[in-house]
């Protein structure tokens, strides 16, 4: 059975401010002052409005741009887009969550080179985090298999 990830006006009515003002109003948390930023728990990242899973701990980096930096979503490009974003006088590409069409932040090509040569920067205000022992109980057990190979 696959899970459905969407956009309510529930789930759009239970985010905080900050997570609001990023999410639907394409804003920007303070670098260094955010929550995942220096998280090196393993699991996966999720979008915060519909559970869409994002991005996971094994392809998290510490960027030291103070944001949570990631090398590549967790299933290739079927959960994010990459729209062209000229605000702010810059050309830049956003990333967006595809079905609840979340502002999750920018990627760049200024990752580390032995992996993709991409630094995804993402808003920790965006995303939720799933604990790897919870990943069963809260319905993303596929994605276990990550950090088994990972342990190995």
């Amino acid at each position: 059975m696959s899970k459905t990830y969407e956009k309510t006006e529930e789930a759009i009515a239970n985010l905080t401010e900050e997570q609001r003002a990023v999410t639907q109003s394409c804003g920007t948390e303070p670098p260094f002052r955010n929550e995942f930023w220096d998280k090196k728990d393993p699991g996966i990242y999720v979008d915060i409005v519909s559970g869409e899973p994002l991005f996971s701990s094994t392809d998290k980096f510490d960027s030291g741009s103070g944001w949570p930096s990631f090398t590549k979503p967790i299933d290739g490009m079927d959960g994010v887009a990459e729209v062209r974003d000229v605000t702010h006088g810059m050309t830049r590409t956003e990333v967006r969550s595809k079905n609840a069409d979340s502002h999750l932040g920018h990627v760049f090509p200024d990752g580390p080179r032995e992996s993709t040569g991409l630094r995804y920067c993402i808003n920790s205000a965006s995303m939720r985090f799933i604990p790897v022992e919870k990943l069963e109980d809260e319905g993303y057990g596929q994605y276990k298999k990550l950090f088994e190979a990972s342990a190995e």
